[in-house]
């Protein structure tokens, strides 16, 4: 079990060096816990997080049954999307901290898209 946390690490800091965020096109990062889901909008050269969403939201949960499954996920994803193009953010750069794009991840990125987010 060690050893898969150390090799998720490594990935999540190889694919880092390569995906930031600028003013332009902030960084959309994904984090799929054990009991919810989180996604933020982040400006790396400022370090400031422009907007957040989890399924701990106000706007999101009530109304889920479960907050560790896909359709969670995709709440998630309307909900970021909605949240940054409201801050005016339409291009972002997706991270997926060394998760594997399917399921919950592959979910809210679908979400996030057809919510008008570009990436």
């Amino acid at each position: 079990m060690k050893s898969s946390r150390i090799r998720l690490g490594f990935r999540k800091a190889r694919i880092r060096n390569k995906v930031k965020g600028t003013q332009e096109r902030p960084r959309l990062a994904v984090k799929c816990g054990h009991k919810h889901i989180y996604a933020q909008v982040i400006d790396d050269s400022k370090g400031f997080t422009l907007v957040a969403a989890s399924t701990l939201s106000a706007e999101i949960k009530g109304t889920l049954k479960t907050t560790d499954t896909v359709e969670a996920a995709k709440a998630v994803g309307k909900l970021i999307a909605k949240k940054a193009i409201e801050k005016n953010v339409k291009k972002v750069v997706f991270d997926r901290a060394g998760k594997v794009y399917t399921g919950k991840v592959k979910a809210l990125a679908d979400e996030a898209r057809a919510g008008g987010l570009d990436f």
